[in-house]
């Protein structure tokens, strides 16, 4: 086995699968990230050698040495994407072209290999086809995928490691949202923390940019909150994002804006997808700064009609109520917005294969 564009995936199907039974029960009400399929792809890469050993097996805990240098000094990196059933029986994943381009882009931030784009489809597409019993039918759920890397030579010492583990594990799930649907989020604008700096990991998805959220995602809980809102680290005036989504605001003449990437931003995929989607169908979509203070001053005067934030796990969800330390403020009457509406139906439709997908994004399973 070589460490070239493709690579030859030994398949080793777990003897003691999930009942069938158990399965359905499991799947009937799977919430988010909590239930797990029976298998897992997994390859290794060593300086030198390049990617070997490619399997796809049983799922089971992956050892690991004290001094694996991912428990040290984090060199950790993942991707999320989903897989749809489609009406004609086929299934689809949407975009791993681009997962797999992100995927490397975070990699090299973080000093690690890059994975060819085949070799990370295919891990996809293996997965799903041993475990295609677990992808739901109904049409809030899915099969997420989470393709993950992280250093696992044994050493202590602060360089790159010469030996890493990349995995892909598969979880059926339902709304990201407990209320599941279209259901409007509150949010918390978090006067304490910021996500990311100039220069730093904003656009890797590392986990350490997760990590950090975390004490702010507490504070907005502890206000009645769903989700935190980031602002600039360096004015804190801006925009970023929230914990774990791009945003948008949807304006009185039908422009949409959303705030620019510029290293501190995540590359959303499905924010990317929303601007051609708008920009295709005739509508403009504006990727510059939004303060704070217009934000709420917008939303006051009528200008502002909706609000949403976007993302693989909650695909588009309507912001209804915005909190910070010195009041709250709600967008137009806290309900979702036609816009926020259409475009979600539209992006689903495109997933699931409902409609024509004329721009390539959808990768078939048969």
């Amino acid at each position: 086995m070589s460490g070239g564009d493709k690579l030859d995936f030994e398949v080793r199907p777990n003897p003691q699968p999930v009942a069938a039974a158990e399965r359905a029960a499991l799947m009937a009400n799977p919430g988010f990230g909590r239930v797990f399929t029976d298998h897992m792809v997994t390859i290794r890469y060593a300086e030198g050698k390049g990617w070997y050993d490619a399997r796809v097996e049983a799922r089971a805990p992956i050892p690991m040495d004290p001094a694996s240098a991912v428990l040290h000094y984090a060199q950790e990196i993942f991707e999320g994407l989903k897989a749809y059933s489609a009406a004609d029986g086929s299934v689809t994943m949407f975009r791993p072209d681009a997962n797999a381009a992100r995927f490397n882009e975070s990699a090299r931030r973080m000093a690690m290999p890059e994975l060819p784009e085949a070799v990370f489809i295919d891990s996809l597409r293996h997965l799903v086809e041993i475990d295609r019993a677990w992808l739901p039918t109904s049409e809030e759920a899915s099969l997420y995928l989470r393709p993950f890397m992280f250093a696992s030579e044994v050493f202590l010492g602060v360089r790159p490691s010469n030996e890493y583990l990349y995995a892909v594990i598969g979880s059926p799930v339902g709304s990201y949202f407990a209320r599941g649907g279209v259901q409007p989020v509150d949010v918390w604008v978090s006067p304490t923390y910021t996500r990311a700096a100039p220069g730093g990991t904003g656009e890797a998805k590392f986990g350490g940019n997760y990590a950090s959220s975390l004490v702010a995602q507490a504070e907005a809980i502890e206000h009645g909150c769903d989700q935190v809102v980031f602002l600039d680290a360096v004015q804190r005036r801006y925009v970023d994002e929230l914990g774990g989504m791009n945003i948008f605001f949807v304006y009185d003449d039908g422009t949409l804006v959303t705030p620019p990437l510029g290293g501190t931003i995540l590359r959303g995929i499905t924010r990317e997808s929303l601007i051609t989607l708008v920009r295709q169908s005739g509508g403009t979509v504006l990727e510059q700064p939004v303060a704070f203070d217009d934000w709420r001053a917008d939303a006051a005067s009528g200008r502002l009609r909706e609000v949403f934030a976007c993302g693989t796990a909650a695909v588009i969800t309507p912001i209804g109520q915005v909190r910070y330390p010195d009041g709250e403020f709600t967008i137009a009457d806290g309900n979702p917005g036609e816009v926020t509406t259409r475009l979600r139906q539209t992006l689903v439709d495109i997933q699931r294969g409902r409609v024509e997908d004329t721009n390539g994004w959808i990768h078939r399973i048969g």
